[in-house]
């Protein structure tokens, strides 16, 4: 960790035209990825980690919650949050599903419609 607590590789672009959550969210991801944030890191608590990096607490809890319902990190109660060991296929289908929604949305393809089309996809594919 960095003299802030805060991992090397946790930071946000403010250039970057992506929301500070999704870089935050994609820094996690990269981290675990590379190796930089192994499974077994606690990652600093979330009023630490927005303070460090100018970012509001909101933004940062958000980024841990998709990383928390992903399963890319696991909050263990008062003892916090902790990245976990990932399947390589799994992150990326995840990540792929995460694309998908937000193309179908940015279609204006409603949801049940594109859980349809997907699930047609997945009949066809075996």
């Amino acid at each position: 960790m960095a003299e802030t607590g805060v991992p090397a590789g946790l930071t946000v672009d403010p250039a970057d035209p992506r929301p500070p959550y999704e870089q935050l969210r994609q820094a996690v991801l990269r981290g675990r990825e590379d190796g930089t944030l192994p499974a077994g890191t606690r990652l600093p608590p979330v009023r630490r980690l927005a303070e460090a990096l100018g970012l509001a607490a909101n933004t940062v809890a958000k980024a841990y919650r998709e990383l928390e319902s992903t399963g890319v990190i696991e909050t263990r109660g008062r003892l916090g949050s902790f990245v976990r060991a990932g399947d390589r296929g799994e992150e990326l289908a995840v990540e792929a599903a995460r694309r998908y929604a937000e193309t179908v949305a940015g279609l204006g393809v409603p949801s049940a419609r594109a859980l349809e089309l997907v699930a047609a996809q997945l009949r066809r594919s075996g």
